[in-house]
Formats: structure tokens, C-alpha cells, sequence
């Protein structure tokens, strides 16, 4: 973007891995972002609730803050991260997260947190710190997915294109004819099975393009055989044309 773009730009939001392809934001990226941040003077939040659920256990994702310690920044100035159990954990009803970086930045949080947010109970927070604490279900989490990611590319791969994924739990295929929302509808109808249109993730920008449209996100949370047994649905739909 052009400098005078960015000296109005007061806070930029990340998601990496992403939601939905799966894409994994390089540390190198990560530290031109900073660069940019220094220049200009605006915050840096990384949502990075993806991150401990990766397909190449050699490789786990970059972070924001991992990029400023690289950096030998240890204040970490300009930058935050949130996490939750929700995807690390398979434990979305808890609500359970944390933010982590700037100082600065988060003495005003934790005092706006005070006012204008709810507080844990006790058992929640229990459960929430012996989560936080195993790392051998996030392990075996992990291990799921692959397995998951696997049997469903067999199937999908010969019918529908997608992005391999570095990360996250969604496969982010292409719709045959382009109709996102006229095929998930089909789909639901004729073979029962429920997904989003990427259209409504997206909105339609100032090209008059919407970067979600004729797409699908097919969350792949449910155990082995019904995420199987979907995916084998979809793909006979897609044959039927």
C-alpha cells in the first residue's frame, strides 16, 4: 500500500494460520509487518487460535511474538496475540483464551476486560488451566486431524480443487458451476450434509469481487466415519452434476 494508506491505518488484524485455507503467515512476513508497524505507528493482533493444530508435526507455525523475539524485541511493542482452547482443545463452549504481548497494550485491555466482560467460574478456570497444561491431547488432537485431512482428500481431490492446508481444520474446495449458496442448499436438501458458502465470509470489495464466492468450507470436526461418510456424500453430488 502506499505510504499515505498507511499513515491512516490504526490497528491491522491477522489470522494464521487462516480461517478458512489454512494458510500459515511466514515469520519473514511477520517481521516486514512489524517494520511497517515501527514506520507508521499502528498495532499489530494475531489471532492465532490455529496454531497448535498443524499437518507437518516438523514444522509448527510462526507467530507474531515468535518474530519479535527473532527481532530482539522483548517488549514486543505494537503486538498481540490471542489463543484458545477452543481449537487446541476441542473445547469451544468454555470460552477459555488468553492475549499475550504489549504491555502497554494490554494494561488498558485487562482494565476495559474488568468492566465490559464476565469472569470465568471456578470450575472453568480449573478445567481451562489443566488444558492449558496437557499437551499430549493436543498431540493426539493433532494426530486426528491428519487422519481426517487424509481420508477426505482422497475422496474430494478427484472431484473438486482445493489449497492444501499447512494448518487449521477446514478444507477450502471450489464449487463446481461457481454457486456457492445454490450447492450448499443441494447439498443440504439431497444429501444431507451441512457446510458454509464462502460468500458469506467474504464480502464483495471496490473490484466488485467477493475472494469467498464459489467456494466451500467444510470444517472437518467431527469424528473419522461421519466426516468420511460427508465427504463421500459431497462427492456424489458433485458427480450427479
Amino acid at each position: 500500500m502506499p505510504a499515505a494508506t498507511w499513515r491512516d491505518v490504526q490497528i491491522v488484524f491477522i489470522c494464521s494460520p487462516g480461517n478458512p485455507t489454512g494458510a500459515v503467515t511466514p515469520v519473514e512476513e511477520f517481521k516486514q509487518l512489524i517494520a511497517l508497524a515501527d514506520e507508521h505507528d499502528f498495532i499489530i493482533a494475531s489471532d492465532e487460535c490455529y496454531s497448535e493444530l498443524y499437518l507437518d508435526e516438523a514444522t509448527p507455525p510462526p507467530g507474531l511474538l515468535q518474530a519479535c523475539a527473532e527481532l530482539g524485541r522483548n517488549d514486543y511493542r505494537r503486538c498481540v496475540v490471542f489463543h484458545s482452547l477452543s481449537k487446541r482443545s476441542n473445547l469451544p463452549g468454555l470460552r477459555s483464551g488468553f492475549v499475550a504481548g504489549d504491555a502497554a497494550l494490554l494494561t488498558p485491555f485487562k482494565r476495559y476486560r474488568t468492566y465490559h466482560g464476565c469472569a470465568m467460574s471456578l470450575p472453568l478456570q480449573h478445567a481451562s488451566i489443566a488444558a492449558w497444561q496437557d499437551e499430549q491431547h493436543v498431540r493426539a488432537n493433532r494426530d486426528a486431524y491428519r487422519e481426517k485431512f487424509s481420508a477426505v482428500t482422497d475422496v474430494l481431490a478427484p472431484v473438486m480443487d482445493f489449497p492444501a492446508p499447512q494448518a487449521s481444520f477446514y478444507l477450502w474446495p471450489a464449487v463446481p458451476g461457481g454457486d456457492d449458496i445454490a450447492f450448499t442448499r443441494r447439498l443440504f436438501a439431497e444429501q444431507h450434509v451441512s457446510v458454509l458458502p464462502g460468500s458469506l465470509m467474504g464480502r464483495t470489495g471496490a473490484n466488485s469481487v467477493n475472494p469467498g464466492a464459489g467456494r466451500l468450507r467444510l470444517a472437518l470436526v467431527a469424528e473419522l466415519a461421519p466426516t468420511l461418510e460427508a465427504a463421500q456424500r459431497i462427492r456424489h453430488l458433485v458427480e450427479r452434476g
